[in-house]
């Protein structure tokens, strides 16, 4: 078997979430999940937690709010109102992809029994021609392609999609898959040379939807309908809409786009599905768009916790440095639609930026959307709250629930990549890692670690070909200092370590996870003079219910000249380590009144006591009682 054949093989029978094509333009490759498997810590309790209670909470709710029961009425066999949102559809496919991917890493028989109950629901409910939506098969059938702007029929197809190729993969049961065809048929007709041609969905996802379909069934005209889709953006065809173009990605040609703009979520699907097309195709106009995109993204319009859209209405990425904490919108599909762009940027580049952002994002942005007891969600995601918030058990809008559980379910998938040198490591657990490199052989690692509460990494080379390869070890630029085998290396990329690897042979990473105080750019006008505490890769905030007596978190500003300190585990919240910080307290009782007076006068009487605080990785928030929290906390003057 020659080379190019080994990776095609690979690729068409891998089972992970992003399979590129053996033709695919990426440096870096996915790892086949059944050779991945995160078998201790942190990770691995929130893998745990979401197979053992989020997901058999979520089927409760899609059973409780009518989600299911509209597919039974879509199929004949119920009758009633359909309940729920236009897009409740994408809801159970969400939730589908989540129990495939639960299924690879472990057999389940309560949860291939809801899967099996859910996919016979959607068969039954498919129509002769491959139409699928219960909305307008319940609510209306002539609404049927009628409403592009706000209809999300191609975004719930997308999901549809993307949990058919998920059970394809990870089960070998086909069902789905033959829905999702018959389905994307239809729409390839209807879109391509029918009624619709020319025309769009006004919420991307189908784009990335119909390039994993493409590579996983081979069919051509799959990955050309994605291409069509994205080449009818920006030319105006949502300008009547209830929104501005920019909201529907709608306002300029993709291939001539440098920042990014409009609804988070619309814009960061369309970002991951151009770069999977780009990998495809090779056209170099989508990568330098992408690269562009990304560049503004990060620079100018994106959270510390990796969360991304500033404004309330439209769901939107405001301007540049626009990122008030208070009013932050960071859908949790937002951080999980950023990490998926990410991921794709990583493998395309190889650049070790795609994968700190990826990480940021992950422990704080798209944690803090699940409650500890993995029953409760938050749709938005603030930097700041005044008077606290309480999640949902299931949010209104139900998009983000099933979006966590299909993310935690496959989490194993992103810790590494494989290429012709060797292997990656990207994200850093207690795992075993098993894969095959070309040309060389097979693989096996054995990483232990407390990360990322500990930033000790030992890696084992449990078994590897008897040519020379290389092991290459993310170091992230926020760590002060690294070491590896107790020697310094920098910070910022990766280190590559090419050797002839005996088996047995072990590798002692070591990172600085030191608590820090952060800084913001000054020109983001809303925290100005402000900073923020974290360690490692967790963004830390203060929460009112672990305030002194009295203290209110208004009147907190922090002592920058005190280094922040590890504190104790809190009892509360799982354990988790804490930040003492050092604060003075301002009293500031009857100065309302000279405020716009007598400015000295105000100085004068707002008297200061100097206490020690404790933080808590902010995405632990909002589980006790409702109280006020921030994460950009004023410097003490």
């Amino acid at each position: 078997m020659n080379h190019k054949d080994e990776l095609l093989e690979a690729a068409s029978s891998a089972v992970t979430s992003v399979a590129p094509t053996a033709a695919a333009r990426v440096r870096l490759r996915p790892i086949d999940a059944r050779g991945v498997v995160i078998d201790d810590g942190f990770l691995a309790a929130r893998q745990h937690l979401n197979r053992e209670v989020t997901l058999l909470h979520g089927a409760e709710q899609l059973r409780k709010k009518g989600t299911l029961e509209n597919f039974r009425i879509a199929a004949g066999r119920a009758s009633g109102e359909r309940r729920g949102m236009v897009f409740s559809d994408s809801d159970v496919y969400k939730w589908l992809e989540a129990a495939a991917w639960e299924l690879e890493r472990e057999p389940s028989p309560r949860l291939r029994e809801l899967a099996d109950e859910m996919i016979e629901l959607v068969e039954a409910a498919q129509q002769e021609d491959g139409y699928i939506n219960t909305w307008c098969q319940v609510k209306d059938p002539s609404w049927r392609w009628t409403d592009l702007e706000m209809g999300h029929e191609l975004y719930c197809a997308g999901h549809l999609f993307q949990a058919a190729v998920a059970y394809a993969r990870a089960t070998g049961d086909t069902r789905l898959l033959t829905v999702a065809c018959n389905f994307a048929d239809l729409i390839d007709q209807v879109f391509q040379d029918g009624p619709q041609a020319g025309k769009t969905d006004g919420h991307p996802e189908v784009e990335l939807a119909l390039v994993e379909l493409f590579r996983h069934t081979g069919r051509e005209r799959y990955l050309q309908l994605a291409g069509a889709l994205v080449s009818r953006r920006g030319h105006g065809l949502f300008a009547n809409g209830t929104f501005d173009l920019d909201y529907y990605q709608d306002s300029a040609p993709v291939r001539d786009t440098g920042t990014l703009v409009g609804h988070a979520v619309r814009a960061l699907y369309l970002a991951a599905g151009v770069t999977d097309l780009y990998m495809e195709t090779g056209e170099d106009a989508l990568l330098h768009s992408m690269l562009r995109q990304w560049q503004d993204m990060a620079d100018s319009k994106l959270y510390l916790t990796g969360g991304i859209g500033s404004r309330h209405y439209g769901e939107a990425i405001g301007d540049p440095f626009e990122l008030p904490p208070d009013r932050a919108y960071c859908e949790t599909c937002a951080a999980i639609a950023n990490m998926m762009w990410s991921w794709r940027m990583l493998l395309v580049t190889g650049e070790a930026r795609f994968a700190e952002l990826f990480e940021r994002t992950l422990y704080n942005g798209f944690l803090a959307g699940l409650s500890l007891d993995g029953r409760a969600f938050f749709y938005s995601n603030p930097l700041q709250s005044r008077k606290g918030e309480h999640r949902h058990d299931w949010n209104p809008v139900a998009c983000c629930p099933p979006n966590i559980m299909r993310w935690l379910a496959s989490l194993h998938h992103y810790l590494a990549t494989v290429s012709e040198a060797g292997v990656q490591l990207h994200l850093y657990t207690s795992s075993t890692v098993r894969t095959s490199i070309p040309d060389r052989g097979p693989v096996e690692l054995a990483i232990r670690t407390g990360y990322p509460w500990s930033g000790t990494v030992n890696i084992e080379v449990v078994a590897g070909p008897d040519t020379e390869w290389t092991l290459s070890l993310r170091i992230p630029s926020w760590a002060r200092a690294a070491s590896i085998d107790g020697e310094t290396v920098s910070t910022g990329g990766y280190v590559e370590l090419t050797r002839q690897w005996r088996a047995g042979q072990q590798v002692a990473l070591e990172l600085e996870l030191a608590p820090r105080l952060t800084l913001p750019n000054p020109r983001i006008d809303a925290i100005r003079d402000c900073v923020a505490v974290e360690r490692g890769p967790v963004v830390y905030c203060f929460e009112e219910a672990d305030l002194p007596d009295g203290v209110e978190l208004a009147s907190v500003a922090i002592n920058t000249s005190a280094a922040p300190a590890d504190g104790a585990p809190h009892a509360e919240l799982d354990g988790v380590p804490t930040i003492t910080v050092a604060a003075a307290v301002s009293e500031l009782d009857g100065w309302l009144d000279e405020i716009y007076r007598d400015a000295p006068s105000v100085a004068a009487a707002a008297a200061s006591s100097v206490t020690e605080l404790q933080a808590i990785p902010y995405y632990t928030w909002a589980n006790r009682r409702a109280g006020a929290m921030r994460v950009w906390t004023p410097a003490a003057k």
